[in-house]
C-alpha cells in the first residue's frame, strides 16, 4: 500500500493551473489580433477595445515581455524595430524563456501593419514613462510623432490620441512643456485638416493644459474660441476640456460660467479619476465662495476626498462666518497647499467675500450700529478703520448686499428692518436656476444617446413587418373567438 499512497503527481495541479492563465505576451497576441481584426475590417471600436485591454496590462509589463512582442509584432531588422528595441534593457531575456516557447512556432509578420507598429510605440512609450527614464519617453514619443505625420487612417486615429497625451505627458514630467508647443500646434492642424476629431479634442486639450501651465489664460481662450467645435467623442477628454473652461472663466471672473463647467466636469467624470474629481470640487468650492454661496458640508466628505478637501473646509467655515480673523489664519495655514493647487490669487480675492458676509451678519444683528463697532467686529487692521467701514458699508449698500442706510453725522449704520422673502422675486430666481439646471442635464443625456448605424432603415422594415404581424394575430384572435363560440 506504500507505493499507492506515494504523491509523486503533486506538482501537475500547479502545472495545470500556470497553463491556463495565460502569461502577459498571449495577452498582448490577442491583443495584436484584435488590431489587425479592425485594421483589416475598418472597424474603430475593436482598435478601442484594444487600448482598453492594454491600459488593464500596464503594471505587468517588464522588458523581456515588450521584446518578445516586438520580435513576434515587428520585422526584425526593420527600422522601428531596431528604434524600439534600443529603449529596452538586454540584461533579462533569460527570464522569458517560458513565454517565447510557444512563440517559436510561429512566424513573424513580413508586412506589419502601421496600426502595429503605433501600437508598439504606445506600449514602449508607456514602459519607460513607468520606469521614470523620462528623457528616453521624450525621444521615442518624438519619434512616434515623427511616423504618426506620414499616416492618414482612421483607424490610427485612437492609437494617435494616446501617443499625443503621452507625448506632452513626457515633455511635462521633465519641465519642457514649453518645447513642444508649436509642435502640438502643428499636430492640431494636421488633425482638422485629415478630420480626426478625436486628435483634435486631445490636442486642444494638450494645449489649454500647456498655456494654463505657464498661466497664459488669455491666449488659451483665443485657442478655445477658434477651435473647430464638434461633438465629443470621449468623455474623457470632454470632462478635461470643461475643466479647463472652467479654469480660464475663473480667471476672467465669469464665476456663474465657470461653476456651470467645473460642476458638470466633477459629475461627469469617471468614478475612478479621483484626483481629477478632487481638483475639480477645489476650484469649485472657490469659484461657489466668490459667488456669495456656501457649499454644503456633503461636498467635503466625499468618499476618499476628506483630506485633499481638509484645507477648502475650514476656508468656507471662515467666509460663512465672516469671520476675516480666522480667514487670515486659514490662508497662512494652509498656503503651500493653496499654491500647488494655483488657487492663491483667488483666495486673495475672497477677502472682500468674507468682509460683506459679516457685514451682512451684523445688519441682521443690529439696528442700528456706529461704524467703529463695524470696524472692531471686522477687525479691520488699517490705519483708519472708521472710514474703511464706512467705505465698506456704503459700497455693500449700493451693491445691495445690506439693505441698510448710512447715518453720516452720527457715524452709524442703520439697518430696515427685513421684509417677507417670499413677497420678493428671489423664489422665482431659485426656482427658475433649478429648472434650468434640469433641462440642461435632460438635454446632454439625449445628445449623449447612441444609436446602430442605419437604424432608421431598419425601422421601416420592422414596421411592414409590424402590420403582417398585426394581421396575422387579428386572424388568430378571429379563429380562437370562433372556436369558443362553438363551445359553447
Amino acid at each position: 500500500m506504500t507505493q499507492d499512497v506515494e504523491m509523486k503527481e503533486l506538482p501537475a495541479p500547479s502545472n495545470f493551473v500556470s497553463s491556463t492563465v495565460p502569461p502577459t505576451l498571449q495577452h498582448l497576441k490577442e491583443i495584436t489580433s484584435l488590431i489587425e481584426t479592425g485594421a483589416y475590417a475598418r472597424e474603430v471600436r475593436r482598435i478601442v477595445r484594444a487600448v482598453r485591454l492594454t491600459m488593464a496590462l500596464r503594471r505587468r509589463l517588464k522588458a523581456p515581455v515588450l521584446s518578445a512582442f516586438l520580435n513576434f509584432a515587428l520585422v526584425p531588422g526593420s527600422e522601428a524595430h531596431i528604434r524600439l528595441s534600443s529603449y529596452l534593457p538586454k540584461g533579462d531575456e533569460h527570464a522569458m524563456e517560458v513565454d517565447t516557447a510557444p512563440s517559436t512556432t510561429q512566424t513573424p509578420v513580413k508586412h506589419s501593419l502601421p496600426e502595429l507598429e503605433i501600437y508598439c510605440y504606445l506600449l514602449v512609450l508607456i514602459f519607460l514613462i513607468d520606469q521614470k527614464r523620462y528623457n528616453e519617453a521624450k525621444s521615442c514619443s518624438s519619434a512616434s510623432i515623427a511616423r504618426l505625420k506620414n499616416l492618414n487612417r482612421r483607424t490610427v486615429d485612437v492609437l494617435a490620441s494616446r501617443l499625443y497625451f503621452y507625448y506632452s505627458f513626457s515633455y511635462e514630467l521633465t519641465g519642457d512643456l514649453a518645447e513642444i508647443r508649436g509642435n502640438l500646434l502643428a499636430l492640431h492642424r494636421i488633425a482638422t485638416l485629415r478630420h480626426d476629431e478625436l486628435g483634435q479634442e486631445t490636442l486642444l486639450n494638450l494645449l489649454l493644459r500647456n498655456y494654463l501651465h505657464y498661466n497664459l489664460y488669455d491666449q488659451a481662450e483665443k485657442l478655445r474660441s477658434k477651435a473647430p467645435r464638434f461633438e465629443a467623442h470621449s468623455n474623457q477628454q470632454f470632462c478635461r476640456y470643461l475643466f479647463y473652461l472652467g479654469k480660464i472663466r475663473t480667471i476672467q471672473l465669469e464665476y456663474t460660467d465657470a461653476k456651470e463647467s467645473l460642476l458638470q466636469a466633477a459629475r461627469k467624470a469617471p468614478v475612478a479619476a479621483r484626483g481629477f474629481r478632487v481638483q475639480c470640487n477645489k476650484w469649485a468650492v472657490i469659484v461657489r465662495l466668490l459667488l456669495g454661496e456656501i457649499p454644503e458640508r456633503t461636498v467635503f466628505m466625499q468618499k476618499g476626498m476628506q483630506k485633499a478637501l481638509r484645507p477648502y473646509f475650514e476656508l468656507t467655515n471662515a467666509v460663512r462666518i465672516g469671520d476675516l480673523e480666522l480667514f487670515r489664519t486659514v490662508a497662512e495655514k494652509f498656503t503651500d497647499t493653496f499654491s500647488s493647487d494655483r488657487t492663491h490669487n483667488l483666495i486673495v480675492r475672497l477677502r472682500h467675500n468674507v468682509i460683506r458676509t459679516g457685514l451682512r451678519n451684523i445688519s441682521i444683528s443690529y439696528s442700528r450700529i456706529s461704524l467703529a463697532d463695524v470696524a472692531k467686529k471686522l477687525r479691520l487692521d488699517s490705519t483708519n478703520p472708521v472710514a474703511d467701514a464706512e467705505s465698506i458699508v456704503s459700497k455693500a449698500i449700493r451693491d445691495g448686499a445690506i439693505d441698510a442706510t448710512v447715518d453720516h453725522a452720527n457715524g452709524c449704520m442703520v439697518s430696515k428692518e427685513t421684509g417677507d422673502i417670499y413677497s420678493t422675486n428671489e423664489p422665482q430666481f431659485a426656482f427658475n436656476s433649478r429648472i434650468a439646471f434640469c433641462l440642461n442635464m435632460h438635454n446632454e443625456a439625449v445628445r449623449a444617446l447612441r444609436f446602430p448605424p442605419n437604424s432608421h432603415k431598419k425601422e421601416k422594415e420592422s414596421a411592414e413587418k409590424r402590420r403582417e404581424r398585426q394581421q396575422q394575430e387579428q386572424e388568430l384572435a378571429k379563429h380562437i373567438a370562433e372556436e369558443d363560440d362553438d363551445e359553447f
